[in-house]
């Protein structure tokens, strides 16, 4: 028996899975742009109200993010000590019977699981859709504001016509991301539908298959399981082709992280500009918090269609394997290769949770800490208290950006699933 608390590590395979690391970045940034979006507010009060209730929706919905997490972290914790176990047990003294209560048992976890993770992703999408109507507001105002000025600088000018291209070069390198990722999903679907149906067709990978939803760490056990050549040849085709789509992916992002940086620079000038001319800025912060409360409901999306992902698979391998009489001399035959398979199970499902857990940690942290500056209105600051601090988010952004997209490094030494010992 493998120590339920080895882990692997975190692996890129994984984390194509369900990209969780990258709700950090997502996080901190929002936090900072509903701060500098909150600063921008100080000389029209109705709008300062009205962006700190979202920003205080935005507070108590990175705690409820946090505790889902800790949920994800608990199912894998009650794969690893419940489940895996149990599996193990009935497959070692063919008790199918035993195995299937408690397949059910696991399928309850992980629907009750999935209901809190729409729940969560509901309230992200009604959040960005207040947030939008913020912003609305606030271009009213602006317009409004402006009509009885009637002048604008030509430095003004001049930083606009900046903007506007960084963001319609953004917007190029996005729609090339898109296309990249709608590719990916499509390639890992066709690559899932042949594992499964090789898995089908081969009882000794079948179980560990099942209890292992990281299709990225187990393409290479079945390769090697598979018996028709005609399958192995489009397991290889199929890895290439992701391979190489995951490597084009990794070079738009970062263009698309540098493209951000340029842009976020030129908008805190901006904003600065009108700031100094009794003007109120653009709401392009608020565009970006909207963004990346978009980026945080999809990774959620991800996880929700993950957990999906693995209700099916136990849910098939109640049906298909424990519930089949005449299958039960077969287990009995690969028995030693599915409780080797089950043991490297376990150290992935620690490894998920492990991951689940230290974003868990970030997000409590973003709660608490991050939105401290809704504790005094930007309006009651004295000219160099609000410079102080706009400087101050400034560099913390200039430092996120700095330090590079979430980057999950290549492991060719995580076993595969039959290797378990």
């Amino acid at each position: 028996m493998s120590n339920s608390k080895e882990v692997v590590p975190f692996s890129k395979e994984m984390e194509l899975s369900v990209p969780v690391s990258e709700l950090l970045p997502a996080a901190k940034k929002t936090a900072l742009l509903f701060h500098i979006s909150y600063l921008c507010m100080a000389n029209f009060p109705t709008l300062e109200r009205e962006l700190r209730a979202k920003a205080t929706d935005a507070q108590l919905l990175f705690s409820s993010s946090a505790s889902l997490l800790l949920q994800c972290a608990s199912t894998s914790e009650n794969m690893i000590n419940t489940l895996i176990p149990m599996l193990k047990a009935a497959i070692d003294k063919n008790k199918p019977l035993v195995a299937g209560k408690y397949l059910e048992k696991a399928k309850r976890w992980i629907e009750a699981l999935i209901k809190d993770v729409t729940h969560t992703v509901e309230s992200y999408s009604t959040l960005n859709r207040n947030v939008g109507s913020t912003a609305s507001d606030v271009i009213a105002t602006k317009t409004e504001t402006e009509k009885k000025k009637q002048f604008q600088s030509k430095e003004v000018e001049d930083m606009k016509k900046k903007s506007d291209m960084y963001r319609k070069k953004l917007d190029d390198v996005k729609a090339r991301l898109k296309k990249t990722e709608e590719e990916i999903n499509a390639e890992n679907a066709k690559l899932q539908s042949l594992v499964d149906s090789i898995a089908d067709r081969n009882r000794k990978f079948a179980i560990g298959a099942a209890v292992v939803p990281f299709i990225g760490l187990i393409v290479n056990a079945v390769q090697r399981a598979a018996n028709d050549p005609g399958d192995k040849v489009k397991l290889e085709t199929c890895k290439n082709k992701l391979k190489q789509l995951n490597k084009d992916k990794g070079l738009f992002t970062q263009e698309e992280w540098n493209l951000e940086a340029e842009l976020m620079n030129t908008e805190m000038l901006l904003a600065r500009l009108s700031m100094e001319s009794d003007s109120i800025p653009s709401p392009s912060h608020l565009a970006e918090v909207q963004k990346y409360l978009t980026k945080i409901q999809e990774i959620l999306l991800r996880l929700k269609e993950f957990w999906d992902r693995v209700n099916v698979m136990l849910d098939s391998l109640s049906k298909k394997t424990f519930a089949a009489e005449d299958l039960i001399e077969d287990i009995d035959i690969f028995k030693s290769e599915i409780l080797a398979s089950l043991d490297t199970a376990q150290k992935y499902w620690a490894s998920f949770g492990a991951i689940c857990l230290s974003v868990k940690g970030t997000f409590s942290v973003e709660s608490k800490d991050a939105y401290k500056f809704l504790e005094v209105n930007p309006s009651s600051l004295s000219k160099e208290e609000w410079q102080k601090q706009y400087d101050s988010v400034q560099k913390q952004l200039e430092e996120v950006y700095a330090s590079g997209p979430p980057a999950i490094e290549e492991n060719s030494e995580v076993p595969a699933v039959e290797e378990a010992k």
